[in-house]
């Protein structure tokens, strides 16, 4: 391995730690001290902790492990390896989280605002598993189960994924109070929309496809009134048959309005769709290192 590939296996390795870090004292600070619950295989630890007090550092560890023996059969080593240093840095974190608050070095979260409480939990949840995520580790578990299922049966991953933690969280209403469901509920929602801003990227943009007759002169004003580069395609009418360039281009979110008027400006009849664009990088944009 040469020292560019070393170098950013050491970045991953170090963000997958910081993310379980934080997914773990958000579990042992916060969910875990106000009886709330999470999806997957964490989920199934803390279920075990409110039924029979055993400690969700080791229960992740243990639970994962034939799972562990499941993946590596089925998807190899390459692509299991940073599955197991998640899971196994996670249950490391948890299991200092517990030996900090056994000896008081820290405190948990309690009072009866149980919406600040979730509001917390979410973001410390959403912000740990994204980054978990994003730098291409898991912690195990759920998604082992999902992508075998895909693998094996064909199966939807998502719909599998929906169906553990539909089932962990269902069972939990024997241990924990209603209300603590429902706001286990907006933890997952809050958790999962700051997952995807982390793994889209904070930097997003705005995606112009325009369909005109006048695609050289729009492509010539927006050159040279919002110095931004263009792509041109050609495209054929499934009705008319007919052959035009399309021009394609990105451009950040304060340029909309203006890019638009630009166009109509041009051709009021073009035709433009807009889509989202998440974590663009290159010239006039961000530049980031892999």
């Amino acid at each position: 391995m040469n020292w560019s590939k070393m170098n950013f296996s050491i970045k991953q390795l170090f963000f997958i730690m910081v993310g379980t870090a934080i997914y773990a004292f958000g579990l042992n600070i916060l969910v875990i001290p106000n009886e709330l619950m999470e999806g997957g295989v964490t989920g199934l630890a803390l279920l075990l902790n409110y039924a029979f007090d055993l400690p969700p550092s080791y229960m992740t560890l243990i639970i994962n492990i034939p799972l562990f023996y499941l993946g590596w059969r089925l998807f190899g080593k390459q692509s299991m390896i940073l599955t197991i240093f998640g899971t196994v840095s996670l249950s490391v974190f948890l299991w200092l989280m517990e030996f900090s608050i056994k000896n008081q070095w820290i405190e948990p979260f309690q009072n009866n605002d149980y919406f600040l409480t979730t509001l917390y939990a979410g973001v410390a949840s959403g912000v740990g598993l994204g980054l978990v995520f994003r730098y291409g580790g898991t912690t195990g578990g759920a998604d082992i189960i999902a992508r075998a299922g895909h693998k094996l049966k064909g199966w939807s991953i998502g719909k599998v994924l929906l169906a553990i933690d539909f089932v962990i969280i269902g069972v939990s209403i024997f241990y924990i109070e209603k209300e603590k469901i429902l706001y286990t509920l907006v933890v997952v929602f809050i958790a999962a929309r700051i997952i995807d801003f982390i793994q889209e990227g904070a930097y997003s943009a705005k995606a112009f496809t325009i369909m005109s007759e006048k695609s050289e002169e729009i492509t010539e004003v927006i050159s040279n009134e919002l110095e931004r580069g263009l792509t041109l395609f050609m495209t054929k009418g499934a009705y008319s048959k007919k052959h035009r360039e399309a021009v394609y281009c990105v451009v950040s979110r304060r340029e909309i309005r203006r890019m638009t008027i630009l166009i109509k400006s041009v051709d009021p009849k073009a035709f433009i769709i807009i889509g989202d664009v998440h974590d663009v990088l290159g010239e006039g944009f961000k530049e980031e290192e892999v």
